[in-house]
C-alpha cells in the first residue's frame, strides 16, 4: 500500500462525462488501445465532471500564459482490466530490456522489476479502499502542443521508466537542453496547479483532483472525493 492509499474516500457519486476532446489535442490513437489494452466498450477519454472542468479552467491559464497552446491528452478514465494489462506490459517491457525473460525470473528478479513498475504505476487493486487513481475518474496524464501545433519537449516520454520521469529532474541538470525541458515542465505544472489539480511525484504528466492522492497531497483533514468510477452504460473509445 503506498501512503496516500490510507486517504479515507467518501464517494461523491459524480458521474464520469466526456471530455470535449475538440477543445483539446489529443494523442491519436490512443497509446494503450493501440497496444490491445482491453478497454472494451469503454472509453479513455472521460473523467468526473468536476476534473473536466478544472482541465478547461488549466487549459485557459496555460492560454494566457502562452497564445494559441493547447493541453494534450494522452489518457485519463482507465478500467482496472486496464491497469492490470498496462502493469503486465511494463513489466514485460523492463524484463526484456533487461535480457530476462519474464516468465521465467528468480524470486530477486521479479521483486526487482515489480519495485520498478511500481514506482511509476499503481497496483490494479479491485479493493474500493485503494483504488488506482486512474480507476477512479480523477487522473488525466497529458503534456503540452504550441502554437505551431508541435509536441512541446519534456525531457522524456509519458511512461518512461527512469529518474527523468520525476518532475524536477531537469532543475540542476547540466545537460545544455535541460533548463528549457525544466521550463516547459513548469509551465504545464503550473497551468494545471492553477485549477486545483495535484501532480504525482514521479511523473511530470500526471495530474489528478478529487482523488486519494490528490487529498494526500493537501495534506490536513482532506479526504478523497472519487473511488472507483463504474460507467452506467457502454461508451465509445473514438476520439
Amino acid at each position: 500500500m503506498k501512503p496516500y492509499q490510507k486517504v479515507s474516500i467518501q464517494e461523491c457519486g459524480e458521474p464520469l462525462v466526456a471530455i470535449p476532446l475538440a477543445k483539446f489535442a489529443v494523442v491519436s490513437p490512443h497509446p494503450y488501445a493501440a497496444l490491445g489494452a482491453p478497454y472494451g466498450q469503454f472509453s479513455p477519454y472521460f473523467l468526473r465532471q468536476t476534473v473536466v472542468e478544472k482541465l478547461l479552467q488549466a487549459q485557459t491559464h496555460l492560454q494566457t500564459q502562452k497564445l494559441g497552446w493547447q493541453l494534450q491528452i494522452f489518457d485519463a478514465y482507465r478500467p482496472i482490466s486496464v491497469q492490470q494489462f498496462m502493469v503486465d506490459h511494463t513489466f514485460a517491457q523492463l524484463a526484456n530490456a533487461a535480457g530476462l525473460n519474464p516468465q521465467n525470473l528468480d524470486e530477486s528478479e521479479r521483486s526487482r522489476l515489480q519495485s520498478q513498475v511500481l514506482k511509476f504505476w499503481a497496483a490494479p487493486s479491485p479493493n474500493p479502499h485503494t483504488p488506482p487513481p486512474h480507476s477512479t475518474g480523477a487522473a488525466v496524464d497529458l503534456t503540452l502542443i504550441d502554437s505551431g501545433g508541435t509536441v512541446v519537449n519534456m525531457g522524456s516520454a509519458i511512461d518512461e521508466i527512469s529518474p527523468r520521469s520525476y518532475p524536477n529532474h531537469f532543475a540542476s541538470d547540466p545537460n545544455p537542453n535541460a533548463s528549457q525541458y525544466h521550463q516547459n515542465r513548469q509551465l504545464l505544472s503550473n497551468a494545471m496547479s492553477a485549477a486545483g489539480f495535484s501532480q504525482h511525484p514521479n511523473e511530470w504528466w500526471h495530474f489528478s483532483w478529487g482523488d486519494q492522492l490528490w487529498a494526500y497531497q493537501k495534506g490536513g483533514s482532506a479526504i478523497a472525493q472519487y473511488g472507483n468510477a463504474h460507467p452506467l452504460s457502454p461508451i465509445s473509445i473514438s476520439p
